[in-house]
């Protein structure tokens, strides 16, 4: 995918069909990421990061770490208060919340596909 920007648009899977997906791309957006929030309708797609943590959270959340070529590489539960491993072949971050991404068969070697819509660099 060309440049980034945050915005919003679907996430997809053999197994599920449209998942609501808010991106994460600037540098306040993916510093903010759920935190401050009490839940997410979908997910949230974090580029450009191999950890993340949940100092602050008010939630446990769901965490999988994509390859560049959005391939699941692996998927953990994290709860408020954690800080996660760095994954060195991670480029991207999924965070839904807790238990949701098992419902959506996501699992290491899985494959997701992303379609952007709304964003500031996109027409609607």
């Amino acid at each position: 995918m060309g440049k980034w920007a945050d915005g919003t648009g679907t996430l997809a899977t053999d197994a599920v069909r449209e998942v609501p997906l808010e991106v994460a791309a600037s540098y306040r957006a993916r510093r903010r990421g759920l935190l401050g929030r009490d839940g997410i309708a979908g997910a949230m797609l974090i580029v450009r990061t191999n950890s993340v943590h949940t100092f602050g959270m008010r939630f446990a959340i769901d965490v999988a770490y994509l390859d560049g070529s959005f391939t699941v590489r692996s998927v953990v539960t994290m709860r408020p208060g954690r800080l996660g491993m760095i994954r060195p072949r991670g480029r991207y971050v999924l965070e839904a919340e807790a238990g949701a991404m098992a419902d959506w068969g996501l699992r290491p070697g899985v494959r997701v596909r992303v379609d952007l819509t709304a964003g500031p660099d996109r027409a609607g």
